[in-house]
């Protein structure tokens, strides 16, 4: 079975499993989100999409950062409510106003400096749309460590232009995981918000 077919059917089967411990805001997606970036970030290399298989480093140090920063605000939810069952989705949020500005130029100098160094430095014939969704998904990944319920709408943006990216690129059965990851941005966002509208009552 051709290398390319297979990264794409564990990969798949990986972005399932982390969709739902997503949509549960389960700690245990960041231990699949350590496991993924093998997987995908060999499939990205073979496929051109540099900037996307770069991006799997950045998902692993975050996947760390993000797994170390659940589990330290569980036991600190536990040990105020004495309730474990919470303890992982008390601490959902809007994403403070005064961030965004922020947020939206960190994203455009991450941006601005992948397409840089993709048209500079690579043979990708991509450059700008490989740079944009890797710049959001470095915005999105950071705003998922924060437990910010928008994080789910950047990953939308991501997830849609990402489709027509993979088909371009000959990766199908990904584009079709990247389809799915669309429909569960906006149920997963919609849950979130109740998440955190009944916690915070």
């Amino acid at each position: 079975m051709d290398l390319k077919l297979v990264l794409q059917i564990v990969g798949v089967a990986l972005g399932l499993i982390y969709l739902y411990l997503e949509y549960k805001a389960n700690i245990w997606l960041w231990v699949v989100g350590l496991i993924m970036p093998v997987v995908h970030g060999t499939l990205y290399l073979r496929s051109g999409l540099y900037a996307d298989s770069a991006m799997q480093l950045y998902y692993i140090l975050a996947g760390l950062y993000g797994l170390l920063r659940w589990h330290k605000d569980g036991v600190k939810k536990r040990g105020e409510k004495g309730n474990s069952a919470s303890a992982l989705t008390t601490s959902i949020s809007q994403t403070p106003k005064h961030l965004w500005p922020r947020i939206v130029a960190l994203y455009a100098l991450i941006h601005l400096a992948l397409y840089l160094l993709l048209s500079g430095l690579t043979d990708s014939t991509v450059p700008f749309w490989d740079s944009f969704t890797t710049a959001l998904c470095i915005v999105a990944y950071w705003m998922l460590s924060r437990k910010y319920v928008e994080q789910w709408l950047v990953w939308l943006v991501v997830d849609v232009v990402t489709i027509g990216l993979y088909l371009y690129k000959d990766i199908p059965l990904t584009a079709c995981l990247y389809v799915l990851y669309s429909a569960l941005a906006i149920v997963g966002y919609r849950r979130w918000l109740r998440v955190m509208c009944t916690t915070q009552q």
